[in-house]
């Protein structure tokens, strides 16, 4: 099976190194999906959900936006933060979707709206990584238990 090298890498570390079948990103432009030997582009990131097909199966990376560079023998997304599924402290994020959702619920002046409706969604997006990862089997947790 033919893999290509998959780096998501943030200002503080590199978030993930492995050889990879097929990666999911939601860019600028939609969906894409980028197999190995894939031709060289370049695209923005959304904040969202990567999807990662491994040789052993599926798992999940949360980003908060970024870059990816795609070449035929690597593909490095840059993001501003990034957490692999597994690596969500999933308790701190439903307090943070707690938070961001008491916020709008009180829609009062001093509350920031455009700011506690991108909390939610970003907490809901880790809290969704999670349990997709789950369901998956948790893949990256397995090959890497040293994360």
């Amino acid at each position: 099976m033919s893999t290509v090298l998959f780096e998501v890498v943030t200002p503080e570390r590199t978030v993930l190194s492995e050889q990879v079948t097929m990666v999911f990103v939601h860019t600028g432009g939609g969906e894409l999906g980028i197999l190995p030997r894939h031709a060289p582009l370049a695209a923005t990131v959304k904040p969202g959900i990567v999807r990662v097909r491994l040789p052993e199966g599926e798992d999940y990376v949360h980003v908060t936006g970024g870059f990816l560079e795609v070449l035929p023998e690597r593909v490095t997304l840059l993001a501003n933060a990034a957490e692999v599924a597994h690596e969500i402290d999933v308790e701190r994020a439903q307090r943070a979707k707690e938070r961001a959702e008491k916020r709008l619920a009180q829609r009062t002046d001093d509350v920031d709206v455009r700011r506690a409706e991108a909390a939610l969604q970003r907490a809901l997006r880790r809290l969704e990584a999670v349990e997709l990862s789950g369901r998956a089997g948790q893949i990256l947790r397995q090959r890497s238990p040293q994360r």
